[in-house]
């Protein structure tokens, strides 16, 4: 397992979004925009893969979806009504164009192509057995692994060699799968990374959030449930559920971070529940103070909900740049103390002697809420107390997100008078957990018992087993690639 080393975000980042379409003339441009709707969830890599009925056609490419899936050049190379899209961020894998998604094969069955959200925490027990069986890896993405367990499956169908795949792995995963006459979505027993169902004149799609349908006019069916298999073909619609039926527990972060404002997940509104979170914070962690402000943009519903509740003036102190490009990512020690003043100004007339709460999401390093209290002070903010709408981040995930190992996790290193110390805050506080699930309907809190959420990140509790990180093998082959595009 690689945690990739986010030197420039005191961030959660998400693995990827998926999007795929089935029978429409438009697929492959519709697939375009879809992932432009979910670029949010990746910003290093998109790729799209069509079929024309004779032909499969890839284009994938590093860097966002509007650097290469814009130009009527790159959508003229994607022939076909079907098509299937991803959008990266690494999280297993390095950042090179051979762990780029969709990844596709040419199996005895005919042409399999797949785009994969989530982590498998089991694929390279699965790769090492695949490897000492004679299997040949192109690259270094978990998502390999269960197209080379595709091709070793002895089932005659493309349906039973896909049961009878994920049935030796483990972890979270919401995939799409695009075969010579199907279009395939499938999430893990969990439900832990999210898929939905959509229509569009007729036609089918599936993407990680309902917000891909909404930018192409399409309407939103349902989710695909957890340990669900939809096939979409030209006989319709079908849906099996092969696995034993187990409680879901999707992925809080969802709620939390990664999902968009506007999408809707578990029948509720992402930017209603931020909102309900900055609202419970308000009751269990109220500050007297002259503003609330947000740091942009995740920060801005639950600031919102904050502010309501603590009946305190909401506003925009914090201004960020949205154009701020790649340019500017650069390891240089010069450049990367300037990372949060290439996205952050502080609006100095607002601030300037105030008392300020200042609302984010969460808190993983701390070095970003650092400096940017920092320059709140700069800016002549009298008080700054900061206020977290979930609870404090103590373990890694394994799941797709990148996190780091714990030992560089602030929180699980230190009290909250240490963090308040660190970040030089007047006060900190952050969401119980109880008040988390309170402000998503579940009045009596958590039930440790019966979690209804993927929450592992707070609670160190993984729906999971987490068997490559228990194996004690080393994996140290996976290095030979790392250098090759």
């Amino acid at each position: 397992m690689v945690i990739k080393n986010t030197q420039l975000t005191d961030r959660p980042h998400h693995e990827c979004g998926v999007f795929g379409i089935f029978g429409h003339s438009d697929a492959s441009a519709l697939t375009a925009l879809g992932l432009h709707a979910l670029q949010h969830r990746g910003q290093e890599a998109a790729g799209i893969v069509s079929y024309d009925k004779k032909h499969f056609h890839a284009e994938r490419r590093m860097g966002l979806v509007s650097d290469t899936f814009t130009k009527s050049s790159v959508l003229g190379r994607l022939q076909g009504d079907s098509a299937i899209g991803h959008v990266r961020y690494s999280t297993t894998g390095g950042t090179l164009l051979r762990n780029v998604q969709p990844l596709f094969a040419d199996l005895a069955l005919g042409g399999f192509a797949i785009a994969h959200n989530g982590n498998l925490t089991n694929a390279l027990t699965v790769r090492l057995d695949l490897v000492k069986e004679g299997a040949i890896f192109q690259s270094t993405s978990d998502t390999e692994t269960i197209l080379q367990l595709l091709a070793k499956s002895k089932k005659t169908t493309a349906i039973d060699r896909i049961v009878d795949s994920l049935s030796q792995i483990e972890g979270a995963y919401a995939l799409v799968i695009l075969t010579n006459n199907k279009l395939i979505g499938i999430r893990d027993p969990f439900g832990i990374r999210p898929l939905m169902l959509g229509e569009l004149e007729g036609k089918y799609i599936l993407a990680s959030e309902t917000c891909a349908f909404d930018i192409i006019g399409a309407k939103f069916i349902r989710e695909v449930e957890n340990g669900e298999i939809i096939i979409i073909s030209e006989d319709g619609i079908e849906s099996i559920k092969p696995f034993q039926r187990i409680k879901p527990r999707p992925c809080i972060f969802e709620y939390i971070y990664f999902s968009r404002p506007d999408s809707y997940l578990g029948g509720l509104s992402i930017y209603e529940c931020r909102k309900s979170f900055g609202r419970q914070l308000a009751l269990e962690a109220p500050a007297n103070a002259d503003y609330v402000i947000p740091v942009p943009d995740s920060g801005v519903p639950s600031a919102i909900g904050f502010a309501e509740m603590a009946k305190i003036p909401f506003e925009l102190g914090i201004i960020r740049n949205h154009y701020v490009g790649r340019t500017f990512i650069e390891p240089q020690q010069a450049i990367r103390a300037l990372s949060v003043k290439l996205k952050h100004n502080i609006n100095k007339s607002l601030v300037n002697g105030k008392k300020i709460v200042l609302v984010d999401d969460s808190i993983v390093r701390g070095t970003t809420s650092t400096k940017i209290i920092a320059m709140l002070r700069e800016a002549g903010a009298k008080e700054v107390h900061m206020r977290i709408t979930s609870p404090p981040i103590k373990y890694p995930d394994f799941y797709g997100i990148d996190t780091p190992i714990q030992e560089q996790l602030l929180s699980a290193n230190n009290s909250l008078h240490e963090i308040c110390n660190f970040l030089k805050a007047d006060t900190i506080a952050f969401l119980s957990i109880d008040g988390l699930y309170q402000a998503m309907g579940h009045q009596k809190g958590r039930n440790p018992e019966d979690p209804a959420f993927t929450d592992h990140c707070f609670t160190g509790d993984y729906p999971t087993k987490l068997r490559d990180r228990e194996s004690a093998e080393e994996f140290s082959q996976l290095s030979l690639l790392e250098n090759l595009e």
